[in-house]
């Protein structure tokens, strides 16, 4: 299991986002705590460490960390 984390400008997107919109991503976060790799696809180079999830209504840029089993989102994007 891995422990999420956000950047503080993401956080504050995700917080604004609609309910709706806001619980898929959540959701597709969750699963993305439990195998980053198959809950997520690459972002530009398969590098495995930089993913993104892509949901109905938004775009999260994600950072895995091996070493310290973390999921950090760097960046969200409302697709609205």
């Amino acid at each position: 299991m891995y422990r999420l984390k956000y950047d503080p400008a993401a956080e504050a997107v995700h917080e604004a986002m609609p309910a709706a919109a806001s619980e898929s991503l959540t959701l597709a976060l969750a699963e993305a705590c439990h195998d980053p790799i198959a809950a997520s696809q690459p972002y530009g180079e398969d590098d495995g460490i930089v993913r993104m999830i892509v949901t109905d209504q938004a775009l999260a840029v994600l950072l895995v960390g091996e070493t310290l089993k973390t999921v950090t989102v760097l960046q969200i994007n409302y697709l609205g």
